[in-house]
């Protein structure tokens, strides 16, 4: 049970000891209220969705796990996501992919798919309080071998073109409803186990691909385009890598996203940041957590991750960084995988914006490395976790670690029945 004189006396000291750096919580936790995290539909099924096709993950994707308590349909990822959704403060986004439209039973294929099919999922998040983001899904299907948007061959590509431009138009009327701008991430897992014999041929036709895709004008939906490093079966060589979209997004204008799993290990997403709110109009992050590849292992509060949130408040970016979340486990309780990866981003997000940035900019401009240094070393241990256990209690949300039990009980709950 949370002591709430416990959590107040905490926050009241706290908000003394940050205040003589020149920090105000109360705008700390106003700034907190206004990041709207994308939660990621596929943690709550394995990334299986309610095509009805039969068919295996494909694309250079593995779940691993097989944790009891899967949500099977509809109805069950749905009571799945509002029961994650209690156990994290502030209010928030739902990511879906394609094949998690309301077939209702029927086949319908991916370049047949409409705005009718995404409805009820409308209805749904306004009734909730949560806004809706939307991905096209190349994997998983009989026409995606390794190519799908820079596939040679015409028929094929055609396939997968008429299926991004429907998805385009279903977050266009996704951001018409819910009155705020759908964001609409574009991912394709193209490319070859062994190099080709030519590299630029495959990224010439994906560029001309998207040109087509995109030719279209939108008012109410954000194009986002996602680099991979490479997918399983297809090591050597991935048509749309980094260099690619961050070429096509600052030419064209569009949304590169960030996964953080997309990347070499030694690579620093956070330094990416600032050179691309340079050249880009905005970014979209999906954050995960790689293993030695990208595994999509739950969000921790690591370095990584505090890293990147640090950078976005520093670049005073919150207005032009989408933040969702990326990663599926089935070796655990699949709810608390989605609570401990959002709060453990809200968690380094509420450090972020808790640092001094006035005091540490003033010791840079005079030349003083080492206060800047120390006192950078000294704020890892300030009490920043009194902060955010503030913010859920005001938030109605558990306090510490108390939300284990209650989703406990609900795991007890639901897997009986599935």
């Amino acid at each position: 049970m949370t002591n709430e004189n416990h959590v107040l006396q905490s926050f009241q000291l706290a908000t003394e000891r940050y205040a003589s750096l020149g920090v105000d919580t109360t705008q700390v936790l106003e700034k907190m209220n206004k990041i709207s995290l994308s939660l990621h539909c596929w943690q709550a099924d394995d990334v299986t969705g309610f095509e009805n096709q039969g068919g295996s993950l494909t694309g250079g994707i593995q779940v691993t796990g097989n944790y009891p308590g899967k949500a099977r349909t509809i109805d069950e990822l749905r009571l799945d996501v509002l029961c994650a959704k209690s156990y994290i403060p502030g209010t928030h986004r739902l990511n879906l992919h394609e094949i998690y439209g309301d077939f209702e039973g029927k086949v319908v294929d991916r370049n047949e798919v409409e705005p009718c099919h995404f409805q009820s999922w409308m209805e749904w998040g306004k009734e909730h309080n949560m806004k809706l983001d939307f991905n096209s899904t190349s994997f998983s299907h009989p026409k995606s071998g390794d190519l799908t948007l820079a596939n040679p061959n015409d028929d094929i590509r055609n396939f997968w073109i008429e299926h991004t431009k429907r998805c385009r138009w279903i977050s266009e009327e996704m951001g018409k409803y819910q009155a705020d701008p759908c964001m609409m991430n574009l991912w394709i897992h193209d490319g070859s186990k062994e190099v080709p014999a030519s590299r630029i041929k495959y990224r010439r036709i994906l560029e001309q691909s998207l040109d087509e895709i995109f030719s279209t004008e939108y008012a109410n939906m954000k194009d986002c385009i996602e680099a991979k490093l490479f997918g399983i079966g297809l090591e050597s060589y991935t048509v749309g890598s980094y260099d690619f979209y961050l070429g096509y997004g600052a030419k064209k204008g569009k949304i590169v996203t960030l996964d953080t799993g997309h990347f070499h290990l030694t690579e620093s997403i956070a330094d990416k940041i600032s050179s691309m709110l340079l050249f880009t109009p905005e970014i979209m992050l999906h954050v995960s957590r790689p293993i030695r590849w990208d595994s999509d292992h739950v969000v921790i509060l690591n370095d990584d991750l505090q890293d990147l949130a640090r950078e976005i408040i520093r670049c005073d970016a919150l207005d032009r960084v989408h933040i969702g979340l990326d990663y599926f486990d089935a070796t655990i309780n699949r709810i608390g995988a989605y609570v401990i990866g959002c709060r453990a981003t809200q968690k380094a997000f509420i450090q972020a914006l808790l640092e001094p940035s006035a005091l540490l900019n003033s010791y840079e401009e005079n030349g003083q490395y080492f206060e800047r240094l120390a006192l950078q070393e000294e704020l890892k241990s300030m009490p920043w976790q009194a902060v955010w256990d503030y913010y859920c209690f005001l938030n109605d949300v558990p306090v510490g670690e108390n939300y284990i039990s209650e989703i406990q009980k609900y795991e007890q709950t639901v897997t009986s029945k599935r």
